[in-house]
């Protein structure tokens, strides 16, 4: 039996000031969603801002979706990050086999997903993020 094509994705980068900030802009994206899945990570930054050279203690958010639901969690990105010019760096990424499937049923049923994805085979298990 021939292998299931790869599954398209889209990553998306972004970072929160603090832990509390991050898991409620998560928590909102996933009720809306637009994400399958966002990875919290603990960072330092180093940047510059308004010409002066920054350091700040922040959160990465990892965003897992899929390029039909880009735009829009581009838009709602703007709309609810706290800062004003939010980190939007995105890619295209492919996963083969359950995980794939698992993140296009995550976003198919919720709210503004499309039809179902095909089930997972039994035995597949919780993936982890």
């Amino acid at each position: 039996m021939p292998e299931p094509a790869p599954t398209p994705l889209s990553l998306v980068l972004t970072t929160e000031a603090d832990r509390e900030r991050a898991e409620a802009l998560a928590r909102e994206l996933l009720e809306r969603g637009l994400v399958a899945c966002a990875s919290l990570h603990p960072a330092v930054s180093l940047y510059r801002w308004q010409g002066r050279l920054e350091r700040s203690e922040e959160v990465q958010l990892l965003l897992k979706t899929t390029p039909a639901q880009l735009e829009a969690l581009r838009r709602a990105l703007g709309e609810l990050h706290s800062y004003d010019t939010p980190e939007w760096i995105h890619w295209t990424a492919a996963s083969d086999g359950s995980y794939g499937r698992w993140l296009l049923e995550q976003l198919a049923l919720s709210p503004g997903g499309g039809p179902p994805a095909p089930a997972g085979t039994p035995g597949d298990g919780d993936p982890a993020g």
